[in-house]
């Protein structure tokens, strides 16, 4: 590996609405090197990489590229520099050929030029064979699986003259052998000078492929280390290693008979498999894992979204069958999304529609909607909650995201469930906000209600649930009791390894 500096990031910076995404993000990528950028959910690894590619533009810091410094960065322009990323999920064009998504990008014709088919053709093999893809340039992008597409991706890389390739989580979704191929590629690519930022929450390979590792933690770098000088203990340590916050006022309720049962419970579609678990009355369950274990897509199933087609859902000692949001609904499950500006509120009706949308049958006399009623119900649960609004006719857009997250755990409360989930509660919303939500979720819990909630920052997890399930590839791999969880215990199941003693 040389030692010659390629790609340099200073103090990056960088807010949405308020939230800091980036506080104080550096990072250093040297010729002929795979350096490794590891960190939580959240922890700034993916709003670093869309600033490097050109997609986000920084609030504060420099870029720098051989020296040089970046500025009015685009991601046509980090194309032209050499800078090139490769995501978990391939983006090409699945009704083109593999001759016709690496000449994407690459060539450069005019108006009236015509296209040397047989080059084109000529130029994919030449950079297929490259990276050691036995796949036909005239093959449509779409029949390849994942791995045969990754590679496309990088023999179009190849093709750029890439100097800078960063590869996110590329090992995701694929096979030990697909991974051993990939790795050889990437060795063969160090070999010539290519420098590589490769992001994995599979710390176990990182010594098999990594010359440095960068720690991000809730938006700063923490530290930079050669991969030699740390283990996975000491990773996940330095991932962690902040204090529980005391935005977290968790209060100790009775815990009563087992409300919502699974057994089993899979869904293909969902990519779920063999959960089984309970959540009793009074109980909050945190629901562990990271991006990709499957959290969101177990919630969907038990709402109905994605509908369960193996195992047994139990609810108060009844087994039910749930194939649609309206049948959850009418036995009593209610499910506040992780997306509340898309899935949770509607931005442009007022905060009296969102909080009785799931209850309008409620509300209607021979046909038409009781508005009386409807302002009843409204102002009770805005003056229950404390939503910050001068009326109920306001749009939801004018509310702040924890107003917002309010009226959206409003409408579900309105339906009277018996199994609240909670689906990234206090996701972009400020502490103050994040403390009032967690105080809900306990008055709630208080009152018998059965929740489950799924949330990436381990903190909360920690700080407000009786027991964590933590997933991984779909299913549960561990529960553990609020006394024996500690991030690293839940983190490395989420990792797919078993808790520490």
């Amino acid at each position: 590996m040389t030692e010659s500096l390629l790609l340099q990031a200073n103090y990056i910076t960088k807010s949405y609405a308020g939230v800091q995404a980036l506080k104080s993000a550096s990072f250093e990528l040297r010729a002929g090197e795979v350096h490794a950028l590891i960190g939580e959910n959240g922890a700034g690894k993916s709003t670093l990489i869309k600033i490097i590619t050109g997609a986000v533009e920084a609030d504060g810091g420099e870029l720098f590229l051989n020296d040089q410094r970046i500025t009015a960065n685009s991601p046509q322009y980090s194309h032209s520099l050499g800078i090139a990323a490769i995501y978990q999920q391939p983006a090409l064009f699945p009704e083109l050929t593999v001759a016709e998504n690496i000449a994407f990008g690459l060539e450069r014709h005019g108006l009236w030029s015509r296209i040397d088919w047989r080059k084109r053709r000529q130029r994919a093999e030449s950079l297929l064979a490259q990276v050691g893809a036995k796949i036909s340039p005239d093959a449509l992008a779409g029949d390849l699986s994942m791995p045969e597409q990754q590679l496309v991706e990088i023999a179009r890389a190849l093709g750029a003259e890439a100097k800078v390739l960063i590869l996110d989580e590329p090992t995701a979704s694929l096979s030990e052998e697909d991974t051993n191929n990939l790795f050889r590629v990437i060795r063969e690519l160090r070999a010539r000078g290519v420098g590589m930022i490769y992001i994995s929450h599979r710390l176990e390979e990182l010594p098999l492929i990594a010359d440095r590792v960068t720690v991000l933690r809730d938006g700063n770098t923490i530290e930079t280390r050669a991969m030699n000088e740390v283990d996975r203990q000491e990773l996940i340590r330095l991932m962690v290693g902040r204090e529980l916050s005391a935005v977290f006022p968790k209060r100790e309720v009775p815990i009563g008979e087992v409300v919502l049962e699974l057994r089993n419970v899979g869904s293909q579609a969902a990519g779920v498999r063999d959960v089984s678990l309970t959540v009793r009355a009074g109980e909050i369950v945190g629901l562990a894992g990271l991006v990709g274990a499957g959290r969101t897509e177990l919630a969907r199933t038990l709402f109905g979204l994605t509908p369960a087609d193996e195992g047994e859902i139990w609810l108060n000692g009844e087994r039910l069958t749930i194939n649609s949001p309206t049948q959850a609904i009418q036995h009593g499950i209610a499910y506040v999304p992780e997306d509340r500006r898309r899935h949770g509120v509607v931005l442009d009706l007022p905060i009296s529609h969102n909080i009785t949308l799931a209850t309008l049958n409620r509300l209607a006399k021979f046909g038409a909607l009781d508005f009386e009623r409807e302002r009843e119900l409204s102002v009770e649960y805005v003056n229950r909650f404390a939503v910050k609004t001068p009326t109920t006719f306001a749009p939801v857009a004018t509310l702040s995201g924890g107003n917002q997250q309010k009226v959206a755990l409003s409408r579900w409360l309105a339906t009277e469930p018996r199994v609240l989930i909670l689906d990234e509660p206090t996701q972009g919303i400020d502490v103050g906000a994040k403390s009032e939500i967690h105080t809900l979720m306990c008055d709630l819990a208080e009152r018998g209600l059965a929740i489950l909630m799924i949330s990436s920052e381990l903190p909360e997890v920690l700080g407000m649930s009786d027991r964590i399930a933590v997933m991984h590839a779909g299913t549960i791999v561990g529960v553990l009791s609020r006394g024996n969880a500690t991030q690293q215990n839940v983190l490395s199941l989420a990792l797919g390894h078993g808790a520490n003693a």
